[in-house]
């Protein structure tokens, strides 16, 4: 895989202002796992190789058990996600593989027994700015792993 343009170099400030909501949508009350699980998931969907490399390194560092990570790709069949999860899962789905239908009632309605309306916007930022960052990314085709070091994600010892 060969780099292509970095936008870290061509529009640093965009980036940083993208790095700035990214960092405000992580103190919102959506626990850090289910964030974890929302990246992992909307990265695979999208095919940023490089996103699904830097989350999977992010989850494992902050505690989320290695099977969980690997089940997230089958997270409808499999029983290590709670009802939450799922419908967060769904969510990230529905908004990243938009169709011409958008969200369905019973996927909203499904969402909301499980999370406030408050919640719901804080679920659907967190899912636009991974959406982001991977169209980003995959236009990149950025190496994984290459800001491993600058941050931290060495630390979790996955090569």
């Amino acid at each position: 895989m060969t780099s292509r343009v970095n936008h870290f170099k061509t529009i640093p400030g965009l980036v940083k202002s993208l790095s700035d909501v990214t960092l405000a949508s992580h103190k919102s009350a959506i626990d850090s796992m289910m964030k974890h699980l929302i990246d992992i998931r909307a990265s695979q969907l999208n095919g940023c190789t490089f996103c699904v490399d830097m989350h999977i390194k992010q989850a494992k560092l902050d505690g989320e058990r290695e099977l969980r990570i690997y089940h997230v790709a089958v997270w409808r069949e499999s029983p290590l996600f709670s009802a939450k999860e799922k419908a967060a899962l769904a969510l990230t789905e529905a908004l990243t593989r938009i169709n011409a239908h958008g969200v369905s009632d019973e996927l909203y309605h499904a969402v909301s027994e499980h999370f406030s309306e408050v919640e719901i916007s804080e679920l659907a930022m967190a899912i636009s700015v991974i959406n982001s960052w991977n169209r980003l990314m995959v236009l990149s085709q950025m190496e994984p792993g290459a800001l491993d070091k600058a941050y931290g994600l060495d630390r979790a010892d996955l090569n």
